[in-house]
């Protein structure tokens, strides 16, 4: 009998959306296949310790408290080189315990400081293999303005973008009004780098916007400001090929708001109302196919690996691309999970593969 592959799922991190990468961990506590893997929790706190925590999704849930990485005052340890895969940890008492020669790590961190490439960076000093897109591909995607850029450069459509810097306002303030203000109304103010929805706003009104610009600098230093495409909301989800193969990509979701402004934080976490989750979307065969056709070709524009989740505007005619996750959210009921389930691979089936991708990939 094959030994069980030994995975480190790292969750939690120093970004605003620690409490949602501790449910996504959650959800793959409960439902990874115990019988072809052993699991080591490695949470991550808000200051950045790496501590082991239990092996417990039922902490791990979303509900009126946000879960969070407890600091029991224990330190896990990456190798010290290349040479060995061997990770250790130091209990609160000081007493040093090896855990183990790791296989592969499942990096589930949303945002600055692990989809960014940081912690991917990190992994590979060491030669440890880890579950999604290397240090390029996460940057990139990581960051707004250049995913659109990107993709502008590759043919792909996307919304008409503005980045702001308060540097640069400040040098010249009436020279990025103008850029701003020939964007039209209504738009979008978001952080550069952070996901989620934290730290987004909807601007309505002129007056609306030194707030909404305010809420966003507060996440990060770059700014987008992008004109609001109307239409639907669609998301696809990608899994890259085998063997050199072109990615796959599932079925299409829509969100559609009824009653918000837009799909904010507490529409995808807090179950607030006035958002459905439509799995898989009413689209037409020749849109669908669209639609997948641009999924696979972002993921590749981008040099993305494992997992990605493109997110569209479609107007009717075309589609937009909004952005580009590769670390999307994964709960069970998140749209990643739910798109694959609709094409026909289950939520366990799922981790599964983007595990063995991880342990195939070419880095």
């Amino acid at each position: 009998m094959t030994s069980r592959r030994r995975v480190v799922l790292l969750f939690g991190g120093r970004s605003s959306e620690h409490s949602i990468s501790c449910a996504t961990a959650g959800g793959i506590l409960g439902a990874i296949d115990r019988e072809l893997f052993e699991v080591i929790p490695v949470g991550i706190t808000r200051d950045g310790a790496w501590t082991l925590q239990a092996d417990d999704s039922a902490r791990l849930t979303l509900g009126a408290e946000l879960p969070d990485v407890t600091d029991d005052g224990s330190r896990v340890r990456l190798p010290d080189s290349a040479a060995s895969r061997e990770w250790t940890v130091v209990r609160s008492d000081g007493v040093e315990e090896s855990l183990g020669e790791i296989d592969v790590v499942f990096p589930i961190l949303h945002g600055p400081f692990g989809e960014d490439g940081t912690v991917q960076g990190a992994l590979e000093l060491v030669g440890v293999p880890y579950v999604g897109s290397g240090v390029l591909a996460s940057a990139m995607a990581m960051d707004k303005h250049a995913t659109k850029s990107a993709l502008a450069a590759a043919g792909i459509d996307v919304a008409p973008w503005v980045r702001l810097t308060r540097s640069a306002l400040e040098r010249d303030r009436s020279l990025w009004e103008r850029r701003v203000r020939g964007l039209g109304l209504p738009l979008f103010v978001k952080p550069a780098r952070a996901g989620s929805s934290v730290g987004v706003s909807k601007v309505s009104q002129w007056h609306e916007f030194d707030a909404a610009l305010d809420i966003a600098f507060a996440e990060d230093r770059s700014v987008l400001v992008e004109a609001a495409v109307p239409g639907r909301e669609i998301e696809c989800a990608v899994l890259d090929g085998r063997s050199g193969t072109a990615p796959r990509v599932s079925v299409a979701g829509e969100i559609v708001v009824r009653g918000r402004d837009f799909y904010d934080f507490d529409a995808k976490y807090r179950n607030a109302p006035g958002v459905d989750l439509v799995c898989p979307a009413d689209l037409e065969s020749g849109e669908l196919a669209e639609a997948q056709r641009l999924a696979g070709a972002a993921f590749e524009v981008l040099g993305c690996a494992g997992l990605a989740r493109v997110d569209f505007f479609f107007d009717g005619t075309r589609f937009f691309v909004n952005e580009v996750n590769t670390m999307p959210g994964f709960t069970p009921i998140s749209m990643f999970p739910q798109c694959w389930l609709a094409t026909g691979l289950s939520y366990p089936e799922l981790i599964t593969e983007l595990i063995d991708l991880g342990l195939a990939a070419e880095r």
